[in-house]
């Protein structure tokens, strides 16, 4: 083989030498990617997106706001709505449909706000509704509702900063002058990196009162003015003192609402009205359906979604003589109908994000309220000063009106006139412009008159400005005022109505379960029926699975409890009333999988009771019987499993539910029988026992079945009984065999 022919080299480019290190592996250490790549993004989520300042507002949020209000949608006509998206899109670098979503939601359609800032018409959706969608932004029409002007109070007048945009072509403010706690009336969640926020909204009024209350007196009692959380869709709040506080102090807390409905006998149906916040219609609906498939609520016939122009309305029909009150306790424990509003007051301060509590919080608005304040009242003042210099100056010509005009007039140089005025009459320049600035029909000495006659009152105002701004219990006065204001032009009555449920309403209301008698049967292979006793003599031959048979047949009631014991020592507890009637011509329910049973585990037996009176006797294979009380499985709660049933030292023979003692018929695999009375097994109350030994056996045998000794089962029983336990039985005789001992 020849060997290849070298290729003459070029001489490597840049390019070339670049690709040739591409795919090359540079080991990096992760916290330097992180501290590179990962957190500028997590600051910029935090600071820039998902976390609320103390004016109530997202970055978002106020971009939309601040271009309506320079778009003149405060007392214009109402605007297209993708009229206001485009406009945003100067300061907010976010697509269309993202902007028009942060829109949606602060509507007065949408009804996600207690206070909404948005005026609008069309189809908005419904923040109760979760496939409720809302119209396109060509279709829908806002402006600012009438409390928007709250948030734009003064801005012109250097209260807050103005920051350039993203492209530094306008200016936006970074924060917005609210004139009342917006932060605390308006709910806000947001979900940053690492962190979240989740601000649930209160009472205009009553926020308004606790905030001047607090500026009056640091140590005021928020409970006597801020009566708890106030939701936009209304709802009964269940008053909870401690959590309350633990908001209020830290700013962490749970809040239960439950819905609020109304019972209408007539119809003999239940309308639900108003829902919890963290929830919605559907979700609702959902939940009870599933519920009703389940078979854990059967009072419901019907239950449709009402919701129309009037508003929410959930109608569920009952069925006849339903109580409606203890149904509604089960559906708040159950579903939705109850829901908790986790609050996790987390605020940026300054660019940073703490978590505040109430009282935390409206004293940080209160500081921020006076800076916006004192820089408005400066911004008067220094208006009003500049006026009195220049009317000062006015004030000067007035001695001499002809002079000024002959010095305008023998001016030749028009820029000459504004220095010659300043050497006639010993003014400056800024007085000497506007002088010279006064049209010729003012040229009179009434106008000049009423205008210097403005500046003992503009003196007077200079002191007032100033006497506030240098003391600080003034401006606190000014806030105070203007809180007021805002409370009587913009507060409403409480949408969500506090309750006080004593502890005794709060345990589990007992349901009504229709007491009547049924047969239960339950199969080898471990199907169940509940058939009552006119179904089951109307009905013909019970249906089985091919070479199944009948384990089990118990007469009892619907109330009864049921104990299915399985192979690996586990109970699992169920009662009638959970199944439906059936009939014998099915083939049942399968236990193992309606009781979510481990994989592989089957049915043992049955046990059938309404008391827990009794015992159980656990027969083993190493020739062991155990005796245990039936309460010992008993639960205050509705536990659906227990473990650790019976002893594992040796397989499972039978299991009997024992009233009143009997004699067990065993028989060991060496074909001998014994009868056992129950009265002589002595009892435990442990579960978990391996009970005493009674029926001695041979090497390698076992006992292999025990059955409940009846009268007619032996010829001669007292062949196989004994004076003392253990004991190896008797073998049995020809007539004593037979089909008796099978099952």
């Amino acid at each position: 083989m020849s060997p290849k022919k070298k290729m003459p080299q070029r001489p490597k480019t840049n390019a070339k030498a670049h690709l040739e290190n591409a795919g090359v592996v540079v080991e990096q250490s992760i916290t330097d990617t992180l501290e590179k790549n990962y957190m500028p993004y997590a600051m910029s989520v935090i600071l820039s997106r998902a976390i609320p300042e103390i004016d109530g507002f997202k970055p978002s949020h106020r971009k939309l706001l601040y271009t309506m209000y320079k778009m003149g949608l405060l007392n214009g006509a109402r605007t297209k709505s993708a009229n206001v998206v485009g406009q945003t899109m100067k300061l907010n670098p976010h697509g269309d449909q993202a902007i028009y979503e942060t829109m949606v939601r602060m509507t007065r359609g949408c009804e996600a706000l207690l206070h909404p800032y948005i005026d609008s018409k069309g189809n908005f959706g419904k923040a109760y509704s979760r496939d409720m969608a809302y119209a396109a932004s060509r279709y829908t029409e806002v402006k600012l509702a009438p409390i928007a002007a709250e948030l734009f109070a003064d801005i012109d007048k250097d209260t807050v900063d103005l920051v350039d945009n993203y492209d530094n072509t306008m200016k936006e403010p970074s924060l917005l002058p609210v004139t009342f706690p917006s932060i605390l009336v308006n709910s806000n969640v947001g979900i940053a990196v690492g962190m979240a926020s989740a601000i649930c909204p209160f009472n205009l009024g009553e926020v308004c009162d606790s905030t001047i209350a607090l500026m009056k007196n640091p140590e005021h009692d928020l409970f006597e003015t801020l009566k708890g959380p106030d939701f936009p869709g209304g709802g009964f709040m269940r008053y909870d003192e401690k959590e309350l506080e633990r908001m209020y102090r830290t700013g962490r807390g749970s809040i239960k609402v439950r819905a609020r409905y109304t019972y209408d006998k007539s119809g003999n149906r239940i309308e639900i009205t108003e829902i919890p916040p963290t929830t919605t219609v559907e979700a609702i609906m959902d939940k009870v359906v599933d519920l009703i498939k389940s078979g854990k609520i059967r009072e419901i016939s019907d239950m449709r979604d009402e919701t129309d122009l009037s508003g929410l309305k959930i109608t569920i029909d009952l069925k006849r003589g339903v109580d409606a009150e203890k149904l509604m306790q089960k559906l708040f424990r159950m579903t939705p109908l109850e829901d908790s509003f986790s609050a996790n007051f987390n605020v940026l301060i300054g660019g940073t994000p703490k978590v505040m509590g109430v009282y935390e919080l409206i004293e940080e608005w209160v500081a921020f309220r006076l800076e916006c304040v004192k820089r408005r009242l400066y911004f008067d003042l220094k208006k009003k000063q500049d006026k009195l210099h220049l009317l000062l100056g006015l004030s000067k010509i007035l001695l001499d009106i002809d002079k000024a005009v002959r010095i305008v007039r023998e001016t030749e140089e028009e820029e000459e006139v504004v220095p010659n005025l300043m050497i006639g009459f010993g003014i400056d320049e800024v007085q000497a412009e506007f002088v010279a600035e006064i049209k010729l029909r003012h040229l009179n000495r009434e106008y000049i008159l009423k205008r210097t006659a403005e500046v003992e009152d503009l003196k007077a105002d200079i002191k007032r400005t100033e006497e506030i701004l240098a003391d600080k219990k003034k401006i606190k006065a000014v806030i105070i005022e203007e809180l007021k204001a805002v409370k009587k032009k913009y507060a409403q009555p409480r949408k969500t109505m506090i309750i006080y449920v004593d502890e005794a309403e709060e345990t589990e209301v007992e349901e009504e379960i229709p007491d009547y008698a049924v047969n239960l049967f339950l199969t080898q292979e471990g199907y169940f029926k509940k058939i009552t006793p006119l179904s089951l003599r109307m009905g013909g031959e019970q249906k089985l699975k091919e070479g199944d048979a009948i384990s089990t047949s118990v007469e009892s009631t619907n109330t009864a409890e049921l104990l299915f014991f399985t192979d690996r020592q586990q109970v699992y507890k169920t009662r009638a009333c959970e199944f439906d009637d059936q009939k014998a011509s099915v083939l049942g329910e399968y236990i193992p999988a309606r009781l979510g049973m481990d994989e592989g585990e089957s049915v043992a037996a049955m046990i059938v009771t309404t008391d827990y009176s009794g015992y159980l006797v656990f027969v083993f294979q190493n020739g062991k019987a155990a005796k245990v009380p039936l309460s010992a499985y008993e639960t205050k709660t509705r536990r659906k499993k227990l473990t650790t049933a019976y002893s594992d030292k040796s397989p499972l023979v039978a299991v009997f539910y024992v009233k009143a003692d009997c004699e067990l018929l065993l028989k060991a695999s060496s074909q001998r029988m014994l009868l056992v009375n129950t009265a002589l097994i002595p009892v435990k109350t442990t579960k978990s026992t391996q009970g005493v030994q009674v029926m001695t056996l041979r090497k390698n045998a076992f006992v292999e079945q025990a059955v409940e000794y009846k009268d007619d089962m032996l010829t001669s029983p007292h062949r196989y009984r004994a004076k003392n336990y253990p004991a190896a039985g008797a073998l049995p005789k020809a007539e004593d065999l037979g089909e008796q001992l099978t099952f």
